[in-house]
C-alpha cells in the first residue's frame, strides 16, 4: 500500500511531496529546509530512495542537492536542465523503483519550463498519483513567462499540450498533486481547491474545456505582476544551492540596531501590523512574521542588502530566519527580541502612525479632508475597481517611487491590510504623515466610498 505525505510551505503558496511503500519513498520537489522532509521519512519509518525535481524552480531555492547528498538518495533531474552539478538526468518515460511494487515514471510536460518533468506514481503497474509541478494546478496551469519573454507564447502552446498528454494518458481517478498553485506567483491563475483529480480538472481546467487559441489568449491576458527575487532562484538553483544555515544571528543592541540603520541596511520588525503602528523603531519596516514575509521582503529589498530582524519572541525570530532562507536571503546580520522600547537608546527614537478603515476614510472626507489616497495593490486587482481620486503604486515598485506620492498626509490602503502596512512603514522611514488602512477592500463600497476607473501615478 503506497503513501503520499504533503509538505506544505504555504508562505510560498507551494508543496513537497514524500511518497512510497512500507520501507522507502521518493521527495519530489523538496523546501530548501530539509530538516521537515527528513523528520517525515523518520515518522514514516522509510529511507529516501530518490529525491525528484519537476523543473529549476523560479519561486524558492530547492533543497534537493543537499537532501540527496545527506541521504544518499538518486537526485533525479530533467536531463534537458542546464545545471552545474551531478545528478541523475531524467528523461521522458524514465522510471525509478520507490519500494517493492511501486515506481516512479516521467512524463515530458513542457510550458511552465522548457525541460518540465511530471512525475507518475504507479502502483503495480497502475497511476495512482501525478506529481505534476508546475504544469496541470488545481484548477489552473503554471505560468509560461518565468523563463525568457520570447518563449512565453510557445511555452503557453506547449503547457496546453502538456496538460492534454496527462489527461490523455492518466485515468479520472488518478489524483492530481502540483507544486504551485496554493497562492504561488508560479501560478497563471488564482484557482482555488486544495485538492483534485485528473477527472475533475478534465471538467473545469481552462486547458482541458476550451480551445488552443482560446486558452493561450486568456492564459497570458491573465499573467500578474513576477516577483523580482524570482531572477536570482533559478540561477541559484541550476548552481547548486549552499547547505542551509538556520543557526542564530548575532544579537543586536540598541547600539547595533541605530548603526546599521545610519549604514543603509534593512531592519526588519516581524511583529503584527497593530504592534508596529502602536510603537517601532524609527527606520524600521514591517513585514509581518505571519504574513507572506519571504515573498514581499524578497521582493522589495535590494538583492544582497544586510537584514536585521526584530521579533517579539525567538521562536517568532527563528521561523522568520527559516522561511526567508527559502527565498535564498541568508543568515540575518542581526537580531533581537523583545519590544521596541528595548531596541533603541531613547524615546526619540520611536515611532508610531494611526491605522483606519474605510469608513474613517469617508469621515475625513466628508469632514473636508482631502488627503492622498495611495492604493498598492498590483495592476490586476486594480482592474476591478479602485477608489475615485487614489493614487496607484504598486507596493513592489513603491521604495523606487515615493518621490511620486504627492504631498500631504497618506492614506495607504491594499486589498486586506498586510501590504497597507508594510508600504505604511516604507513612507513612515521617509518621514511621510501616513494613516495605514487596516480593511478589507469590500469596505470601501460598504463605507459609502465612491469606486471610480483606475488612474495611475507619474
Amino acid at each position: 500500500m503506497f503513501f503520499v505525505d504533503t509538505i506544505e510551505t504555504p508562505g510560498l503558496g507551494n508543496r513537497s511531496y514524500l511518497a512510497g511503500g512500507p520501507r522507502s519513498a521518493v521527495v519530489v520537489d523538496p523546501p530548501r529546509d530539509i530538516d521537515r522532509v527528513i523528520a517525515a521519512a523518520a515518522v514514516r519509518g522509510v529511507r529516501i530512495l530518490a529525491v525528484a525535481e519537476t523543473h529549476l524552480h523560479n519561486d524558492y531555492v530547492t533543497g534537493g542537492q543537499e537532501l540527496a547528498r545527506i541521504t544518499g538518495a538518486a537526485y533525479l533531474v530533467p536531463a534537458a536542465a542546464a545545471v552545474s552539478f551531478a545528478r541523475t538526468p531524467v528523461a521522458d518515460g524514465d522510471t525509478a523503483q520507490v519500494d517493492e511494487g511501486l515506481a516512479l515514471r516521467a512524463l515530458a510536460t513542457p510550458g511552465h519550463t522548457p525541460h518540465h518533468m511530471a512525475y507518475v506514481l504507479e502502483e503495480d503497474g497502475r497511476a495512482v498519483a501525478a506529481f505534476t509541478g508546475g504544469s496541470l494546478l488545481i484548477g489552473g496551469v503554471g505560468r509560461p513567462d518565468l523563463v525568457e519573454p520570447r518563449l512565453t507564447g510557445t511555452l503557453a502552446r506547449a503547457q496546453y499540450a502538456s496538460v492534454h498528454r496527462l489527461a490523455a494518458e492518466l485515468d479520472d481517478a488518478v489524483e492530481v498533486l502540483p507544486t504551485h498553485g496554493f497562492g504561488s506567483f508560479c501560478s497563471a491563475s488564482r484557482a482555488g481547491g486544495t485538492s483534485s483529480t485528473i477527472g475533475a480538472e478534465r471538467g473545469r481546467n481552462a486547458a482541458l474545456v476550451q480551445d488552443v487559441d482560446a486558452f493561450v489568449d486568456g492564459l497570458l491576458a491573465g499573467l500578474d505582476d513576477v516577483p523580482a527575487y524570482y531572477a536570482h532562484m533559478g540561477p541559484t538553483n541550476a548552481a547548486g544551492p549552499s547547505p542551509v544555515d538556520l543557526t542564530p544571528p548575532a544579537r543586536a543592541d540598541a547600539e547595533d540596531i541605530a548603526r546599521r540603520l545610519a549604514a543603509g541596511e534593512w531592519v526588519v520588525d516581524l511583529r503584527s501590523r497593530v504592534a508596529f503602528a502602536q510603537g517601532h523603531v524609527a527606520g524600521s519596516f514591517n513585514f509581518e512574521g505571519s504574513g507572506q514575509l519571504a515573498t514581499y521582503l524578497a521582493w522589495l529589498i535590494p538583492w544582497g542588502r544586510p537584514v536585521t530582524l526584530l521579533a517579539g519572541t525567538a521562536g517568532e525570530l527563528a521561523q522568520a530566519q527559516r522561511e526567508l532562507t527559502r527565498v535564498g536571503i541568508g543568515r540575518p546580520v542581526a537580531a533581537a527580541t523583545g519590544d521596541p522600547v528595548s531596541w533603541v537608546s531613547g524615546p526619540e527614537e520611536l515611532r508610531s502612525f494611526p491605522r483606519a478603515g474605510f469608513a474613517d476614510l469617508a469621515s475625513a472626507r466628508q469632514r473636508g479632508e482631502d488627503p492622498v489616497v495611495l492604493d498598492v495593490r498590483r495592476t490586476a486587482e486594480r482592474a476591478d475597481g479602485a477608489l475615485a481620486g487614489s493614487v496607484h503604486i504598486p507596493l513592489h515598485e513603491l521604495p523606487g517611487r515615493l518621490d511620486d506620492v504627492p504631498p500631504g498626509m497618506v492614506w495607504v490602503h491594499c486589498a486586506g491590510g498586510m501590504r497597507a502596512a508594510i508600504a505604511a512603514s516604507l513612507l513612515d522611514a521617509a518621514d511621510r504623515e501616513v494613516v495605514a488602512v487596516d480593511d478589507g477592500f469590500d469596505g470601501a463600497a460598504a463605507a459609502g466610498l465612491i469606486l471610480a476607473a483606475p488612474r495611475s501615478a507619474g
